[in-house]
């Protein structure tokens, strides 16, 4: 058991070490990161299934006790998290075996997408603030260089504002670390939560937790700091674009839970009251943003914005329903929008081509992808019985028991412009005719036509198959939700003898 909380690191860095040792030979490298996105996502089941009663898997490294030493701990939260990183990686890297470039590929893709998700999950599992700022720089690094592999214009250009913006994020992330150990004399989140909670230094602590945050949301891509997000994101290939819309802003996102519910929970009123403010805002401002574009991937793009704020929107509500409604999302959004863009990498390798105008028919020519986008599509926006409806309705049964009347009411009108947006994709890309026929790219006989499509499948059956089994999802939600309004048992499970 105390082992298993290092394991989610340590296989993404054996595995990137081997295809960096095995770098020339691009076949290897692919089957080695196969069997490492598989074996991430079954050592992500068993934890899951070792911590699903509610118990705290903790490890010391080195075994020095908390608070002295480096500690990983995975509650409920965390499980879930590592278990939608295994789904991604294993869709993600069997995407990108089909359709990435040679080129990209023999410059380092797939070590690099293991180092990412090394990163990832080791976010989702420190105990430590400086240690979350070290897996962010980790995952940070990765990513810049995912962005701007192959060396394209729009890609260095948003590489560029990809950079520029993390960096003040993560200057800001350092500045509060640095001035929360110097209040409080540790880093350790558990111990930090007990330091906090006695109020002593009630205005610092509030300075500290808003620039948290700023930093935090930037990462997510909140309200206003956001433009850097729908710059970036849409210019490197697809299976890149689907990697970082399923996990980088969502790391942000948990790191934001987190944080507001175990260190900074002494002031839900102006805190909270904040995040909810900036939720409202970042779905408003990300929605119709999406609206205004003509060109898929940046729709879909623009669309994680908008879908952020429903996420934090029940952080900012600060309810145990309203938490449930957010882990539920997460997972919700986390495989839907990778898909999405999955989906929209496959119109390109058919078509070309990204811009609405120019597509057109694809109903008729490929009816299995039309299939795969609406379902998916139809869920982002809500509709029942997909996922999205029932992680949007809880939020908004959650708004009404709080009577937060406006942001209700502006999470239902965001729903539906969302719905304006997915429809627009499937009536000028799939629905109407082609203006002018458009030559068909994909040179892939059938039978590997079906392989590519295969993450793209695993994705919608899960999508639906949340909202066909959402009671059992919501019983696990709940119990999560109840760790994170009831902090204690966390702080125990870390410090145990160490206080």
């Amino acid at each position: 058991m105390n082992l298993l909380p290092v394991l989610p690191i340590t296989i993404p860095l054996a595995g990137a070490v081997l295809c960096m040792l095995l770098r020339k030979n691009i076949a290897v490298q692919k089957a080695i990161t196969l069997v490492t996105s598989f074996t991430i996502l079954l050592v992500s089941l068993v934890i899951m299934a070792q911590t699903k009663d509610g118990t705290i898997a903790v490890m010391h490294v080195g075994s020095w006790q908390a608070p002295f030493g480096i500690t990983l701990a995975i509650d409920m939260l965390s499980s879930v998290m590592l278990v939608l990183v295994g789904l991604l990686a294993v869709g993600v890297s069997w995407y990108a075996c089909f359709d990435l470039d040679p080129t990209r590929m023999k410059f380092g893709f797939f070590p690099l997408m293991l180092i990412l998700l090394m990163g990832v999950n080791g976010a989702f599992v420190t105990g430590d603030l400086f240690n979350l700022y070290v897996w962010f720089e980790v995952l940070l690094t990765a990513s810049f260089i995912l962005l701007a592999l192959g060396g394209e214009r729009p890609q260095l250009e948003g590489s560029v504002k990809y950079v520029a913006l993390n960096l003040l994020s993560s200057a800001l992330f350092l500045a509060g670390v640095g001035i929360l150990y110097g209040m409080a004399g540790t880093l350790n989140m558990a111990q930090l939560a007990e330091v906090v909670q006695q109020g002593e230094r009630g205005g610092l602590v509030t300075m500290v937790a808003v620039m948290f945050m700023m930093a935090f949301g930037i990462k997510c891509g909140m309200f206003p700091l956001y433009f850097w997000l729908p710059a970036s994101y849409p210019t490197p290939p697809a299976a890149v674009t689907a990697l970082f819309s399923g996990l980088l802003t969502k790391v942000g996102v948990y790191s934001l839970i987190r944080v507001f519910t175990l260190i900074f929970s002494t002031e839900p009123e102006f805190l909270h009251g904040l995040i909810l403010a900036g939720a409202g805002l970042t779905m408003v401002s990300g929605v119709l943003a999406a609206a205004a574009q003509y060109e898929m991937r940046k729709i879909l793009a623009v669309h994680i914005v908008s879908q952020i704020g429903y996420i934090v929107m029940g952080l900012g509500l600060f309810t145990k329903l309203a938490l449930t409604g957010t882990i539920v999302y997460l997972i919700h959004v986390i495989i839907v929008k990778t898909n999405l863009f999955l989906v929209a990498g496959a119109v390109k390798r058919i078509k070309g081509s990204y811009d609405l105008n120019k597509l057109g028919g694809l109903y008729k020519e490929k009816p299995g992808l039309s299939i795969l986008f609406i379902i998916s599509a139809m869920s982002l926006a809500g509709v029942p019985p997909l996922s999205g409806f029932f992680a949007k309705l809880t939020l908004i049964i959650a708004g009404l028991r709080t009577e937060s009347w406006l942001i209700v009411g502006t999470a239902l009108g965001v729903s539906l412009l969302t719905l304006y947006s997915m429809t627009k994709i499937w009536s000028y890309v799939f629905w109407k005719p082609a203006p002018e026929p458009l030559p068909d790219l994909n040179p892939m006989p059938q039978n590997k036509w079906l392989m590519f499509l295969m993450p793209m499948i695993a994705f919608t059956v899960i999508t639906v198959a949340i909202g066909v089994y959402a009671g059992a999802i919501f019983d696990y939600a709940d119990v999560a939700a109840g760790q994170l309004m009831n902090p204690q048992g966390y702080i125990d499970a870390v410090l145990g003898g160490g206080r």
